[in-house]
């Protein structure tokens, strides 16, 4: 059966969303919305991570709960998505009773299992990561992503038996079974799990240290490690194991979306708690890249965080979706600034598809043209191979999460209809040929609404307003000048 599940990171909660957190989701949101068009059913699974010692510390440095401040930071990440237009089937907390008492039964499962055992573990530790990290990964003794010093911990722990799945993982990603992509993100695990042991994975924290976190059913000392409570959301998300029709329906996850920061983690743990759990693995691991504003890394102390929400507000939410899916080849680094955000508004959006549609409806309405969509194409039969070549190409990269190539054929088409009005000159026709004037007139009226079609997964609102114009004949600016 045809399905499409998809799910982001679920967001750690220790701050509100920026726009390295909105890109994954609105690469999701384009994946949902094409694949709800063609007419799979589809499940798109987002949420929040809430649990672990940097949210205690944070909010104990307020003077808050931990579940206090998460309730607060939950409610900017649930408006921010909703301003950005962000169509998810179920927004998960990990703090949801419901998915708190599923870990405890998984956890008791494993353990009743002889997965998880009694031990003692150390390693270095990063806080800021929540992870512990081997030698390899750091620069000068500090994590690179957090540019702070690693403690050395060494405390009793439940272990859970990673290493033995080692070669099982190893094997399924080399030959694709759980494919990774881009390539080099699937070289880069490869090589790590060749050059490094696994090491059975630390899964709880003295209750002591680590309040903040689902109490382990068979040792209430001691909380759950946070990673884990992370990952079993994708299983939860979709009312596992209760809700057994849905999670038939859509398991398991066609693609899973996140940053390059938390893809070891993916490629480990993660399926080694599904293969405990005898749960087939994802199909598609999608590793996007960072994001960087004018150049710099994004930082609290820089005072340089892009709000996507606020970016959003002022030029509209479809204007951030395409600046971020066109700029930035998804898996890729990117750069974000104003001065390129705006151009791409004024230039793209504005003097490309807005003067088009615009300039099409006024001459439509000032000719008195009578719309027909039999009345295709005006355009030689080459240009019209190519307009059909080209729109299935489209299709093929959204599947293959090439976002940036379809809007470049989009813009492409829109400055190629452009042009042809400049060149066949549609206000002289009107002197003294009405018919080829009408049947060009609504080769570029069809024409628009195949582009509003097309738009539609990408920039919905966009694509909603060009169809209403389309079908009242009432021009509207649809990116007005900014200001």
């Amino acid at each position: 059966m045809k399905k499409f599940y998809v799910t982001t990171p679920i967001y750690y909660v220790n701050d509100k969303p920026h726009i390295g957190t909105a890109y994954p989701m609105i690469a999701a949101d384009v994946l949902a919305r094409y694949y709800r068009k063609k007419g799979y059913p589809v499940f798109f699974l987002t949420g929040t991570d809430e649990h672990g010692l940097k949210i205690q510390q944070t909010a104990e440095d307020l003077g808050k709960t931990p579940k206090d401040f998460c309730n607060e930071v939950v409610k900017k990440f649930e408006k921010s998505w909703k301003i950005l237009n962000i169509s998810y089937d179920n927004f998960i907390r990990t703090s949801d009773p419901e998915h708190e008492q599923t870990v405890k039964e998984i956890l008791q499962s494993l353990y009743e299992e002889n997965f998880i055992y009694e031990g003692k573990y150390e390693g270095l530790y990063c806080v800021g990561c929540e992870q512990f990290k081997t030698k390899t990964d750091l620069v000068e003794g500090k994590c690179p992503e957090h540019n702070c010093e690693v403690e050395t911990r060494k405390e009793k722990a439940w272990l859970f038996r990673m290493s033995k799945f080692q070669k099982d993982i190893l094997k399924k990603i080399k030959n694709d079974e759980f494919k990774i992509e881009p390539e080099s993100r699937k070289n880069e695990i490869v090589s790590f799990l060749e050059k490094e042991k696994l090491q059975d994975l630390a899964v709880s924290r003295p209750k002591e240290q680590v309040y903040w976190g689902i109490e382990l059913p068979f040792d209430k000392t001691q909380t759950t490690y946070v990673w884990v409570d992370a990952f079993l959301n994708y299983l939860t998300g979709l009312g596992w194991p209760k809700k057994k029709d849905k999670y038939q329906k859509y398991w398991p996850p066609d693609v899973q979306l996140m940053g390059k920061d938390i893809l070891r983690v993916h490629a480990t743990i993660w399926p080694s708690l599904l293969m405990s759990l005898w749960e087939r693995l994802p199909s598609k691991l999608f590793i996007s890249g960072f994001i960087t504003a004018d150049g710099q890394k994004m930082g609290k102390s820089l005072g340089n965080i892009v709000d996507p929400a606020k970016i959003a507000r002022k030029y509209g939410a479809d204007t951030l979706r395409y600046f971020l899916l066109r700029e930035i080849p998804f898996g890729k680094d990117g750069d974000f600034s104003i001065k390129k955000l705006e151009e791409r508004y004024n230039d793209d959006l504005g003097n490309d598809l807005g003067n088009l549609l615009q300039r099409t409806l006024v001459m439509i309405n000032k000719y008195g043209i009578q719309i027909s969509r039999q009345e295709r194409p005006f355009f030689d039969k080459k240009e019209g191979q190519m307009i059909m070549t080209q729109k299935e190409e489209a299709d093929k990269n959204i599947e293959s999460l090439n976002f940036q190539k379809p809007l470049i054929f989009i813009w492409d088409f829109t400055r190629f209809c452009n042009r042809k009005i400049d060149e066949i000159k549609p206000w002289e026709l009107a002197k003294n040929d009405k018919v080829e004037l009408g049947k060009f007139l609504n080769a570029i009226y069809s024409i628009l609404v195949d582009i509003a079609e097309l738009l539609e997964p990408f920039m919905p609102d966009t694509s909603e307003k060009m169809k209403k114009q389309l079908k009242s004949l009432k021009p509207k600016p649809l990116f007005p000048k900014l200001k």
